[in-house]
């Protein structure tokens, strides 16, 4: 599998697939596996995907140092990757909180990187759901079938209940547009499981927004995300000057898996031109 060394001696790897010009491809969570992101709905059949595995994560090493795990210290390593690849100003994907580190890499290094696409981001330099917006989308799945059962998983995690596999199964489908076997088969991909300190030390940069005045930047929001909505993909358009917003209605948190054709379209159409 391909690999580099980071500036920090830890062992970072990456996958590629696909051909054509490079795309760099971030994954969420914190601390989810990148292999979950697959070929981000056909992308690779057009684009050669460099999927990083961040550090802490996936196949990559833990650092020694688990401030570097912040998303503001792994902007570091996108440019470590870019650099040895020897990219000139490629185009990064991200999802959810990988937006935050693509973000800080494009605030950071300008001129080496190409467009943006940020997809269902979970804000611009920290996480910032609407609770009342998140609030409604899940109460009007209230009547599916898996809902009693979400709904009280999620009573449980507020209640202050431990995170464990059994209750965030039950929470899963409320981060779907439609809880279908495409998106069963998604949630059990068997990856390696986040560090259980990845999200503190991920979002311990958080801080104050950057305007990326020079990245033209594409937001694809889900209006049926019912993990963080719809509002950090607005406030993070709202924030760059030449950014794009577009909000797939019947999607959630994964719009590559539920409408990968229209995804395809829209990613390839924002890069092409």
């Amino acid at each position: 599998m391909p690999h580099f060394t980071a500036y920090d001696g830890t062992l970072l790897h990456y996958d590629v697939s696909g051909a054509g010009p490079a795309l760099v491809a971030l994954a969420g969570g914190p601390g989810m596996d990148a292999r979950y992101l697959g070929t981000l709905g056909g992308l690779d059949g057009h684009r050669t995907l460099i999927t990083l595995h961040a550090r802490a994560t996936g196949r990559s090493e833990v650092p020694a140092d688990r401030a570097s795990c912040s998303f503001a210290a792994q902007a570091r390593d996108v440019d470590g990757l870019v650099r040895e690849l020897g990219l000139d100003r490629p185009d990064v994907l991200a999802h959810s909180a990988g937006a935050l580190t693509a973000q800080r890499y494009a605030a950071d290094a300008p001129d080496r990187v190409g467009r943006l696409v940020l997809v269902t981001p979970v804000g611009r330099a920290a996480r910032e759901p609407d609770d009342a917006e998140v609030a409604e989308i899940r109460a009007g799945r209230a009547g599916e079938d898996w809902y009693p059962r979400a709904a009280a998983a999620d009573e449980k995690l507020r209640a202050g209940a431990e995170p464990t596999a059994e209750l965030l199964a039950e929470l899963a489908p409320f981060s779907w547009g439609t809880w279908s076997e495409a998106a069963r088969r998604a949630v059990s991909q068997p990856l390696t499981a986040p560090q259980p300190w990845i999200r503190q030390a991920f979002y311990a940069s958080a801080g104050r927004p950057v305007p990326l005045a020079r990245t033209p930047v594409l937001v694809v929001a889900g209006g049926l995300d019912g993990l963080i909505g719809t509002t950090p993909a607005r406030l993070t358009a709202e924030c760059h000057p030449r950014a794009r917003l577009e909000v797939l209605d019947d999607c959630g948190h994964r719009p590559w898996v539920e409408a990968p054709e229209r995804f395809r379209r829209l990613v390839l159409d924002f890069l092409d031109h």
